[in-house]
């Protein structure tokens, strides 16, 4: 391709939650010709079942960009609104699965900006399942759209660490402004030609040996479900701590307390070295509280602090907040 200035390039973006908006928000601040944005449906939601909207759509609202809420991505009049948008580009954050009729049709294809280093972290929830495994960097990735999901040709990948405390929700935040410049530059690089498209099969299955390593341990970030949030005490510390922060602030780790369901969104980890030939008074499960400032729970090697939480039918709130009112 002959190299164009990008604000000539007509994109089409595609969208829905708000990590999405931060990626939008910097095309259009970097003067990207936004010719349409697709997003989902408004949806009944609260009590009222109002309509609400995405995200994604209020800000397009807001700029007075042309927006497209299909129902489904094969339907005919959409197919062809979109066709009549003449887009040379299409840009995809946190939306659906896309058909091959919508993917393929600019002349520079789709890309996708994902939330991880793949081939590392292929699906639907890249940022909870790196903190839960207890990754210590993770990154995002722009490439381009192919018939398998998470799949195509790598642009460009960006790393950053992972706290040892930090949860998913904090990864995210930062994430999206990371991986927001990342686009802009990925876009800027197909526009003037710079940039070479690397196949992940060639990253899998390079003769490097840490790529190598890398084919034998490919992880995997399917869709989180609730068997996935019930915490294990079984577990040690560290792994029981990793779960917590990959699943807050959504969807949440959960155990039981009182035969009432109790989410945990923050601990801290206490490890516990026996005295050889001690025998622990506790088991795993079990929950130690003085009522005032501490509410804790027995793991293999220790205990997890809760240090929020959120009891059922109760907001959420810091520790000693719940244990006043806790008997």
């Amino acid at each position: 391709m002959e190299s164009k200035n990008y604000k000539d390039l007509r994109i089409v973006f595609m969208g829905t939650p708000e990590f999405a908006v931060a990626s939008l928000d910097a095309l259009v601040k970097a003067g990207c010709n936004i010719v349409g944005v697709v997003t989902a449906p408004d949806k009944p939601a609260g009590r009222g079942m109002k309509l609400s909207e995405s995200a994604v759509k209020k800000y397009a609202v807001e700029k007075g960009l042309k927006i497209l809420q299909p129902e489904k991505l094969k339907n005919e009049n959409f197919l062809s609104e979109l066709r009549s948008l003449q887009p040379y580009l299409q840009v995809v954050v946190a939306f659906r699965m896309l058909p091959e009729v919508v993917w393929n049709m600019p002349p520079l294809g789709t890309i996708n900006l994902h939330g991880s280093l793949l081939p590392q972290y292929r699906g639907a929830a890249p940022i909870n399942w790196a903190v839960i495994n207890g990754e210590k960097e993770t990154g995002v990735t722009t490439f381009k759209l192919k018939h398998e999901i998470d799949t195509g040709d790598i642009l460009l990948q960006e790393k950053f660490p992972i706290g040892e405390n930090e949860t998913a929700g904090e990864v995210h935040d930062r994430m999206k402004d990371i991986g927001a410049q990342l686009l802009v530059k990925t876009i800027k690089g197909i526009a003037d030609g710079s940039l070479t498209e690397k196949p992940q099969e060639t990253i899998i299955n390079s003769n490097d040996s840490s790529a190598n390593n890398t084919i034998l341990n490919l992880k995997h970030a399917p869709k989180i479900f609730t068997e996935t949030c019930k915490v294990d005490f079984s577990k040690s510390t560290g792994e029981v701590h990793n779960l917590i922060r990959g699943l807050s602030p959504f969807p949440g780790a959960f155990t039981y307390l009182k035969d009432k369901m109790l989410k945990i969104y923050r601990g801290e980890k206490e490890i516990v070295h026996d005295a050889p030939g001690q025998t622990r008074t506790v088991r795993p499960g079990d929950w130690l509280t003085d009522h005032k400032t501490y509410l804790k729970f027995a793991c293999a090697d220790g205990f997890i602090l809760v240090k929020e939480l959120q009891w059922e039918g109760k907001k959420r709130m810091g520790v000693e907040e719940f244990l006043r009112g806790f008997r």
